[in-house]
C-alpha cells in the first residue's frame, strides 16, 4: 500500500452518471470530410416517459434530503468525527473542492468574512477561513453544499457533486468557492477520495473500494496495482482514497461492485434532455436513477439486506456474496450498529429498475426532484467569433460527428447505447465470469481503465448492450478533462489523432485549424445553439 495521505474533509454525493463527456463521433478513426451532412443520427432512440412532481419540493430534495443517510455518514463512516480529529478548516475544505453557500451564512459572519477577504484576497490570513470551529458551524448551518445537518448528525445529498457556487465571495481556482448556489453544474474540482478518507471509519465504505476477493483468485480491477481486502487497515483504505493516481480529482466511484472504477462528475441540469442515465445506460428513468443512489450509494449498508444481497448476487455471483459477507464482518468489527439507515418502503416489484434492492424511498420526492432537475438551465456557452462558430459547426456536421451527436443542444441527446467496440476499438475483454442472460459476462480489457465502469454494471441489466451512452454537450468550456475515465486531458487531446486508432473515442481531426474551430464551437454550445 502507498503511504497514507493526510485526509481532509467530508462526505459524498450523488452519483452522477452519464458518459464522461464529449466528442465528435464518426464511425471511422479519422473523421471523414466526405460524410453526409446531418443534424444528428437517424436513430434517436426511445426515452421512457418522465413524471414530474412539485419543482419547489424538488429543489429541497436535491439540496437537503437524506432519507436518513446521516446515520450512515455520522455513525458508520463517522465523517464528522474524522473532520473534528483532522481539525479541518474552511480553507482546507475549499481546497478539496467543496462549495459554500453564502446565503446560508448569517449576516454578521458574511460582513466579517467580506472584510477579511478585502484585507487579504487570498484568504490565507482570514481568521474565519482558517478556524476549524467555523467549519463545524458552516456544516451545521447547511452552508457546505452537499451536506445536510439534522438532529445533530450530517448526511449527504445530490448537491455535493452537482452544484457549484457563483464564486462571488471567494474562489480557489480549480477547487472550491464561496457564493450563491448554481445547482446542476458538475463539480470538476471535487477531491472525493480525500473527502471519503477523512471519515474516522472509512472501512465502512468497503463495497466501494478496489477489492481483491478470493472468488476472483485475488485479482483486482482498478487503477491501483493491487486490491484491498477485508483485513486492510483504516490507514490502507485512507491511502487508497487519498491517492489521486487511484482516485483522481473530479471523479466519484458510483458503483458498489468491489472494483476501482471512479468516473468523472457530470452535470444534472436539463435532465429532460438526458437519458438513459449512467454512462453505461443502465437506468432508463430519472426517478429510478435517484432511487438507486439513495438506496445504495448513500447508505452502502443497504447491500446487507435481503434485497441488496439478491442484487449483488445477480450481478456478481460468488464474488458479490463474498463482498457482502466481508462487509457485514467489517461493520461488526468497527462497531457499526442499527443499520440500514435509509428510510425506504418495500416495493411490489423487487429487483426491477424501480426498486433494484427491493425498496424505494418516497416516490413523491423522487418525482419532485425530476421536475427540479429538468428545469435547471444549462450555463451559457463561451463567447465565440461568428466565423469560427460557422466553420466549427459545419466541420462538426461534415466530419461525421452527427453520426452520434445532435447539432442542436436544445433537444434531447440520442438515447441509444453504443456498443463498446464501436466507441473503443481497443476493447479486447477477457471474460472474468459468466452471468445469466440478458446480462453480459463480466468482462475487462486489462490494458485500459475505459471499460472498468462497464465490467459489472452495464446496460445489459435492462436487456441493452454493454457500451456507452451519449453525454450532454453543454458547459464544456468549464470541463478540464474528457471521457468518463479522464483519459483525454483536453478537447485538443481528445480530437488529436496522436491518441491512436485503438484509443477510446478515436474520432479525430488531423487538420489543426479544423480541430481548433471544432473545439471553439464545442466550448460555445448551449441550449440555444442550433
Amino acid at each position: 500500500m502507498r503511504a497514507r495521505f493526510s485526509p481532509l474533509h467530508v462526505t459524498r454525493t450523488c452519483v452522477a452518471l452519464f458518459f464522461g463527456l464529449l466528442a465528435a463521433c464518426s464511425p471511422s478513426q479519422q473523421m471523414s470530410s466526405g460524410a453526409p451532412e446531418m443534424n444528428g443520427p437517424a436513430d434517436q432512440g426511445i426515452v421512457a416517459t418522465r413524471q414530474d412532481g412539485n419543482r419547489e419540493l424538488g429543489r429541497e430534495v436535491f439540496r437537503f434530503e437524506t432519507f436518513g443517510n446521516e446515520g450512515f455518514w455520522t455513525d458508520g463512516v463517522r465523517l464528522p468525527a474524522g473532520m473534528a480529529a483532522a481539525r479541518v478548516t474552511p480553507m482546507q475544505a475549499l481546497q478539496l473542492g467543496l462549495q459554500v453557500d453564502v446565503d446560508a451564512i448569517d449576516p454578521a459572519t458574511q460582513r466579517a468574512l467580506a472584510q477579511q477577504l478585502k484585507d487579504d484576497p487570498t484568504g490565507k490570513t482570514s481568521a474565519l477561513l482558517n478556524d476549524p470551529a467555523v467549519t463545524t458551524a458552516l456544516v451545521g448551518a447547511n452552508a457546505v453544499v452537499g451536506f445536510s445537518a439534522r438532529n445533530g448528525k450530517v448526511g449527504a445529498t445530490c448537491a455535493l457533486c452537482h452544484t457549484m457556487s457563483d464564486q462571488s465571495v471567494f474562489n480557489l481556482p480549480g477547487a472550491g468557492s464561496i457564493g450563491h448556489r448554481r445547482d446542476g453544474m458538475a463539480n470538476h474540482g471535487l477531491n472525493m477520495g480525500r473527502i471519503l478518507a477523512t471519515g474516522a471509519n472509512s472501512r465502512a465504505l468497503y463495497p466501494m473500494l478496489q477489492l481483491a476477493l478470493r472468488a476472483n483468485h485475488g485479482k483486482s480491477l482498478g487503477r491501483a496495482p493491487e486490491g484491498l481486502t477485508e483485513h486492510s487497515t483504516e490507514a490502507e483504505v485512507d491511502a487508497y482514497f487519498s491517492n489521486p493516481a487511484f482516485y483522481p480529482v473530479g471523479m466519484f466511484d458510483d458503483t458498489f461492485d468491489g472494483n476501482g472504477d471512479p468516473m468523472h462528475n457530470t452535470p444534472l441540469f436539463r435532465q429532460d434532455l438526458a437519458a438513459p442515465f449512467g454512462s453505461e445506460g443502465a437506468i432508463a428513468r430519472l426517478d429510478n436513477f435517484g432511487n438507486l443512489v439513495y438506496t445504495s450509494l448513500f447508505d452502502l449498508t443497504m447491500l446487507t439486506t435481503p434485497g441488496g444481497r439478491a442484487l449483488v448476487h445477480k450481478l456478481a455471483g460468488a464474488a458479490g456474496d463474498e463482498m457482502v459477507n466481508n462487509y457485514v464482518q467489517i461493520l461488526s468489527e468497527t462497531g457499526v450498529r442499527g443499520y440500514p439507515f435509509v428510510t425506504a418502503a418495500p416495493h411490489p416489484m423487487p429487483g426491477t429498475e424501480d426498486a433494484p434492492l427491493g425498496v424505494r424511498v418516497d416516490n413523491d420526492k423522487l418525482l419532485a426532484m425530476n421536475a427540479y432537475l429538468a428545469s435547471l438551465q444549462a450555463p451559457r456557452g463561451a463567447p465565440i467569433n461568428a466565423a469560427v462558430a460557422m466553420r466549427g459547426r459545419e466541420t462538426f456536421r461534415s466530419a461525421g460527428c452527427t453520426t452520434c451527436h445532435n447539432v442542436s443542444q436544445g433537444v434531447r441527446v440520442p438515447s441509444t447505447v453504443h456498443p463498446m467496440a464501436e466507441v473503443f476499438p481497443g476493447d479486447n475483454p477477457v471474460v472474468l465470469a459468466q452471468r445469466m442472460p440478458p446480462l453480459t459476462p463480466v468482462m475487462n480489457t486489462t490494458a485500459s481503465f475505459f471499460d472498468d465502469k462497464m465490467a459489472v454494471f452495464n446496460a445489459s441489466i435492462r436487456g441493452e448492450k454493454r457500451g456507452v451512452t451519449m453525454p450532454l454537450l453543454l458547459d464544456l468550456a468549464r470541463k478540464p478533462v474528457f471521457l468518463h475515465d479522464n483519459s483525454a486531458p483536453s478537447l485538443d487531446a481528445l480530437l488529436d489523432g496522436s491518441r491512436g486508432a485503438s484509443a477510446p473515442h478515436p474520432f479525430y481531426l488531423t487538420d489543426a485549424r479544423r480541430r481548433s474551430d471544432v473545439i471553439a464551437y464545442l466550448r460555445s454550445l448551449d441550449t440555444n445553439s442550433r
